[in-house]
């Protein structure tokens, strides 16, 4: 029954959120806390203090935790601090207008066509993800693109997709985070992990996967192209926005070099430095605001014209916290992961891996990282081995789709909130965009992979 709620806590917020009944804000607090009561009450037992006996009031108190412990809101309390100094960070540059040259060059670059643009969102967020942070890859490339979107016109959700499969596909690297779980999950005991050895069977899986989204930023850039029409597209010069007295008043053009050398530097240090990134944008912050509005009554009117969107941003990171500490908490995405397994006929045991790879993007909606290679994968691997397929080959076919191109339309995944956030775009309307494509990229990435020999049967 355990199983039966947490899929039931998951498509109710999927439906909520895709269908605009609620706010991803009340949906990823309010669905969780009602099936988390039901579990409470009727199906969580305490195996040390009362085998098999249900201590309501115990459990309902100890939802508290699972709300804010490590598995919950405490484990997205840094990513928090994180969107909060890097929305000031990059809003006082802003402000500043540190990106408008930068803007009015890039367009004369590339004109005005959007699927120069489209191809090379793509490819810039696939070199920027080489780090495998999927948060350092959203803070870096849609900061600095989306001003030039909302010049041309096109849409962000066009911006958030492309970003986002770009990220996903480069997100099965070695260095990955969902490569790395599925090679220490698989490695039999008193070996030693490689991830790389494990990767490379999927390499060119993986590229056609990059070859992929190329297409897919083709088309979409094309279908930008063919809504926007010939007024934006006949080669004009861009023209920068008018600003008012006020805004003009904040520019610091005098400044243009140092905050470019600020920006900068704050990448380095987010790619190279060993910090993490809630520390590095507290500290750029500082010196961002020293720089450009010293003066105590400038600065603090900065934060308050970004106030909205830190909070925005920062509410849904935290309802996720809460989302994820009641899945885990009560068991439910343990239940599921069990309930998983146990509906595969023991006929379909050679097709595994094939059966992994179409669901792994899929199950990203449902399973943390951890929750699935530490926990479901084993078992499907176990279990495929008694039919004469390698374990390995279902690990492959997991990274191909699980937490890698599902990663950036997760609500179990926090840099999800940040990409949306900074795009300004709704996370309803960039699930029901995105994961479509995300799922064409895994299945082609898969296709590959069977017949290159990178999953085998």
């Amino acid at each position: 029954m355990l199983a039966f709620l947490g899929f039931l806590t998951v498509v109710l917020m999927l439906v909520l959120i895709m269908t605009k009944k609620a706010s991803p804000l009340v949906a990823l607090i309010a669905v969780p806390v009602v099936t988390g009561i039901i579990a409470c009450g009727f199906f969580v037992t305490d195996p040390e203090n009362a085998p098999g006996v249900i201590d309501f009031v115990a459990n309902f108190k100890s939802m508290g935790k699972m709300i804010t412990g490590s598995s919950g809101i405490g484990s997205v309390a840094a990513t928090g601090v994180m969107f909060i100094f890097s929305i000031l960070f990059f809003g006082i540059l802003t402000d500043a207008g540190t990106f408008r040259p930068i803007i009015k060059k890039v367009l004369d670059l590339v004109g005005t066509d959007p699927i120069k643009i489209a191809i090379g969102t793509a490819i810039l967020a696939a070199i920027v993800h080489l780090d495998g942070s999927g948060a350092v890859t959203f803070l870096i490339c849609v900061p600095a693109l989306l001003p030039l979107y909302d010049a041309l016109g096109m849409k962000r959700t066009t911006l958030a997709t492309i970003v986002a499969l770009s990220a996903g596909t480069m997100n099965i690297l070695p260095w990955g985070g969902p490569t790395i779980r599925a090679a220490t999950a698989l490695t039999p005991e008193g070996q030693q992990t490689d991830a790389v050895a494990f990767f490379m069977p999927v390499l060119p899986a993986v590229l056609a996967g990059l070859v992929c989204v190329l297409v897919i930023a083709v088309f979409l850039g094309r279908a930008e192209k063919a809504r926007l029409g010939n007024v934006a597209l006949a080669g004009k010069a861009y023209v920068e926005p008018e600003l008012s007295d006020e805004e003009k008043a904040l520019l610091r053009p005098q400044l243009f070099w140092v905050n470019i050398v600020l920006i900068i530097a704050a990448i380095a240090a987010l790619l190279k430095s060993g910090f993490a990134p809630a520390v590095i944008f507290m500290v750029f912050y500082v010196l961002a605001t020293l720089i450009n509005y010293p003066k105590v009554a400038d600065s603090k009117a900065r934060v308050d014209a970004h106030a909205k969107s830190c909070l925005m941003m920062c509410s849904v990171l935290f309802a996720a916290g809460c989302f994820t500490g009641i899945m885990k908490g009560t068991g439910m995405i343990t239940a599921m992961a069990d309930a998983l397994v146990a509906i595969i006929p023991d006929a379909m045991g050679k097709f595994f891996p094939i059966i992994v790879g179409v669901v792994g993007m899929p199950a990203s909606l449902l399973f943390d990282p951890d929750s699935f290679y530490y926990g479901v994968l084993p078992v499907l691997a176990h279990t495929a081995e008694g039919f004469g397929v390698a374990a390995q080959s279902v690990g492959r076919a997991a990274i191909l789709g699980q937490m890698t191109t599902g990663f950036p339309v997760s609500p179990l995944t926090a840099s999800t909130f940040l990409l949306v956030g900074l795009s300004g775009v709704d996370f309803g309307e960039h699930q029901k965009k995105t994961i479509p494509m995300a799922f064409i990229v895994t299945i082609v990435m898969l296709v590959v992979a069977v017949v290159t020999g990178g999953v085998t049967l």
